[in-house]
């Protein structure tokens, strides 16, 4: 394995590396990891890895796409950043992009966001200001930012314990999640108890007055979790009866990821707002925006914006990735794709006893370990993925590597023989775990 960088020139006029991980704040591997290119991540010993985790979710076009850093280098030449106030060429082109592609009734763009937790914020401010709402529903198993607000919001209680000072208002409901069921029904008779009784946490758990329900489609770190077709078709029915905003968080499901261009696109619905992140920024420019319905809008300026939100470096980026993944066949290739790899797992599934379960969507998909008896088996999920480093794949767990979930989601480009080459290196390694 490769190790931390040492002292290696003599040369004053050089920089001279070191081992820094002492003062790094945060644990890191003591892998360096030197380059990238397409899936692939190659350390400082030249090992190649497919990287089944698009680095943080984010590089939906993968390492280095050669067409975006033309473009951001084009871009460098003539402007980086200038205020909002002003119009720029890339920030326009993003807007036009987004509302051509977003669900027709989300008009509004506000770009002046920089990332997936300040979106998500900036959404639940735009419902609040128009519904004179305060609470904020939730599932249980939500991520949604890393912010003091976002994380009061989360699902995982384990991020909200050393912090005294959390946002007032969350409203915490059970996840559609059919092979878990909070209320243990089955699907096809449950009737969606799951939406049904949000009625009864309204009634009897707010203070009666909701500004929205953010919702990640399909959830992120909270497991894979799948939500039956029809769910969001009732959510968004009582939402309208309540006079609630429905926001969907689709900064890890959008723009391809299911196979559509956005989680809203496969199940067929329209949410009242949508904010977007990760992969817009195509192989790892930092920006999100906002979309909204047109009444959403009247949210003034100065309430939410970041110095740099609308940069125009990362909108360049947005722009060329927008332009690539809407081009023909890109996304008929993500559910091709997708269906040899979910082919190929439900196979394993039949193979390894551990394997419960296998959801997903185009290349957002989930694998859920269990001991014997069919719970969930955190040790052994965190054992997979320690163990694909072995043999040249890169998996991420879920809730932090507190939950019992693994997950596969390459960049958007993947070949179909490069998915073949992920299944052999995944099965070896599930082989191995196995002994």
């Amino acid at each position: 394995m490769g190790t931390a960088a040492q002292s290696v020139v003599q040369d004053g006029e050089k920089f001279v590396q070191r081992d820094v991980r002492k003062n790094i704040y945060y644990d890191v591997s003591d892998l360096v990891m030197e380059r990238g290119q397409g899936v692939y991540l190659y350390d400082s010993n030249g090992k190649e890895y497919i990287d089944c985790a698009s680095a943080t979710f984010n590089l939906i076009l993968g390492y280095s796409n050669h067409e975006v850093l033309s473009a951001v280098k084009k871009q460098a030449d003539s402007l980086v950043h200038v205020t909002s106030s002003f119009q720029t060429g890339p920030i326009n082109e993003v807007v036009q992009r987004l509302v051509d592609l977003a669900p027709k009734n989300l008009t509004k763009v506000h770009p002046k966001v920089c990332s997936g937790s300040t979106a998500n914020e900036g959404a639940i401010k735009m419902a609040q200001n128009f519904n004179g709402g305060r609470d904020v529903i939730s599932l249980f198993r939500s991520h949604l930012g890393q912010t003091m607000m976002m994380a009061s919001l989360s699902g995982n209680a384990f991020r909200k314990e050393p912090f005294p000072n959390l946002f007032p208002g969350g409203i915490h409901v059970p996840d559609p999640y059919c092979y878990r069921c909070f209320y243990k029904q089955k699907p096809e008779t449950c009737n969606f108890l799951c939406v049904e009784r949000i009625n009864d946490f309204i009634d009897y758990g707010s203070t009666g007055k909701v500004a929205c329900m953010v919702v990640e489609p399909i959830s992120g770190n909270g497991g894979n979790v799948m939500p039956p077709q029809g769910y969001f078709q009732a959510l968004k029915k009582l939402c309208d009866e309540r006079g609630i905003a429905l926001i969907f968080d689709e900064i890890q499901t959008g723009f391809g990821r299911t196979g559509h261009m956005f989680a809203a696109d496969y199940y067929g619905v329209q949410p009242h707002i949508m904010t977007v992140a990760k992969g817009l920024g195509g192989t790892g420019f930092q920006i999100a925006a906002i979309m909204t319905e047109e009444k959403y809008g009247g949210l003034e300026g100065h309430h939410h914006s970041f110095t740099y939100g609308a940069n125009v470096l990362a909108a360049a980026a947005a722009a060329k990735t927008l332009e690539i993944i809407a081009r023909p066949g890109f996304l008929s290739n993500v559910r091709v794709v997708s269906e040899y790899i979910m082919s190929r797992l439900h196979k394993m599934k039949e193979r390894f006893s551990f394997i419960g379960d296998v959801r997903g969507a185009g290349l957002m998909i989930g694998i859920e370990i269990v001991d014997q008896d069919g719970d969930p088996d955190v040790a052994l999920t965190n054992k997979i993925a320690k163990s694909g480093m072995h043999y040249g794949i890169i998996l991420r767990t879920s809730r932090y590597g507190f939950g019992n979930v693994f997950k596969i989601r390459p960049p958007l480009i993947i070949t179909p023989d490069e998915a073949v080459k992920l299944c052999d290196q995944l099965e070896q390694c599930l082989a191995e775990v196995k002994k």
